[in-house]
């Protein structure tokens, strides 16, 4: 299957098309501006994909330009449905990236995908909004929506959070400067949500939000003991007033029976690497040559 690709240059989009590639489908990276809507059409119409897997997005939380979560996550994905709709031969299937930022902060957990929308960033507003925009194509496109919940692993920007956390104990920093210290999050890895695209990309059901996630959640406090005890190094933690968000969604952990229903219909397990190998990795991506400690032991 001919898959066109945005985002293919991302943290998500690069191992995305490496296991894509590796289960036998073709690749192609979208290389337009999302808002440049004539050109844009131009390369749709040339590409003619079967399929299309829609990652690019402004997705760190605390990008400085708030205009741009809607111009690119909103506007840019209704330039792209739009030239889809123009296609001769309109893609079997098309999944669109959104968050499970939209959920908010809410007392229910796990979160499932019947739980109402709360937004309470841009960046979750401007994936909420997509969604609904998106909604409007249901009877001309084949879409399928997922909400990812917090995922890492090598590669990813250090403006997040874990990568941050790897570089500076890799670096055996003195310190590091954090925010909120008291949230909590499924820190899923990168490899089952790219699987879990490719199952719902197959098998997803037309019109259908997914949670992919695995409702496993960790305090940060967790975090930090594991990167303690894998690199035997001890590091103070600052709070920055700079990076505490005050709309923080404190504690998000999603609800993967949808999900995980999908998988077993089809026989197609999804398979959750261990926290702690994802940090492992992380570091060594981070320090080519860094070994676990004894303290840590790598198992």
């Amino acid at each position: 299957m001919k898959i066109l690709l945005t985002g293919a240059d991302g943290f998500t989009g690069r191992p995305f098309a490496q296991r894509a590639r590796a289960a036998g489908h073709e690749i192609v990276a979208l290389r337009t501006d999302l808002t440049h809507r004539d050109d844009l059409r131009r390369e749709v119409l040339e590409q003619q994909p079967d399929a299309v897997v829609h990652l690019a997005a402004i997705s760190f939380v605390g990008h400085a330009a708030e205009e741009d979560f809607y111009a690119i996550n909103v506007i840019g994905t209704t330039n792209l449905l739009d030239a889809l709709v123009q296609l001769p031969s309109r893609p079997k299937r098309v999944l669109l990236a959104s968050s499970a930022n939209i959920y908010g902060n809410t007392t229910q957990s796990p979160i499932a995908e019947t739980q109402p929308p709360a937004p309470v960033n841009h960046y979750a507003m401007s994936k909420l909004a997509m969604e609904y925009m998106a909604h409007t194509y249901t009877n001309q496109l084949d879409l399928v929506i997922t909400r990812p919940f917090n995922y890492t692993g090598p590669g990813q920007n250090s403006n997040f959070l874990i990568p941050k956390l790897a570089e500076h104990f890799a670096a055996r920093a003195p310190f590091v400067s954090l925010g909120n210290l008291h949230v909590e999050r499924e820190f899923n890895d990168i490899q089952m949500i790219c699987d879990a695209y490719l199952l719902l990309l197959a098998h997803g059901k037309v019109g259908e939000a997914y949670n992919v996630c695995s409702g496993q959640p960790y305090t940060l406090q967790h975090i930090i003991d594991t990167f303690e005890e894998l690199t035997g190094h001890i590091m103070k933690v600052d709070v920055d007033p700079r990076f505490v968000r005050p709309n923080e969604v404190h504690r998000l952990c999603g609800n993967p029976d949808k999900l995980q229903r999908i998988a077993s219909k089809h026989g197609i397990p999804l398979q959750m690497p261990l926290l702690k190998d994802t940090l492992q990795r992380m570091l060594a991506s981070t320090a080519p040559g860094w070994a676990p400690t004894q303290l840590g032991g790598g198992n």
